[in-house]
């Protein structure tokens, strides 16, 4: 009994560190590589938007920031602008007016505080 559970255990580790081994040989899925290559051209460009830029952008959807604030992402020229100092009320869809404030490290996104409905 306690020889074949040992065997039964050999082979499903056996199978375990082969999936990991070939999924390890085939690097990234599609998803990881697209999102990968995305990444490095928006930080093979420069930025569509300048500090102090005041923009009209739609809302695609809302993330939760790092401190708890809930934050926009808009897009310009597919861009990634985070918006703050949201009021209530917002949806995705709605079109606001926002001026940006600074980018991240890489200058692959920015940060935009709220200006007004549009």
């Amino acid at each position: 009994m306690i020889a074949e559970a040992s065997i039964v255990l050999g082979l499903l580790v056996t199978v375990l560190f082969a999936s990991w081994l070939v999924g390890r040989v085939r690097g990234p899925s599609g998803d990881r590589r697209e999102s990968r290559k995305r990444h490095e051209a928006a930080t093979e460009r420069e930025p569509p938007v300048d500090i102090g830029d005041v923009r009209t952008v739609a809302i695609e959807e809302f993330t939760t920031h790092h401190s708890g604030e809930r934050h926009a992402v808009c897009k310009v020229e597919g861009f990634v602008v985070f918006v703050e100092d949201l009021p209530d009320g917002l949806e995705e869809t709605d079109v606001i007016g926002v001026k940006v404030l600074s980018f991240n490290r890489g200058h692959t996104s920015a940060s935009a505080r709220f200006l007004e409905r549009a």
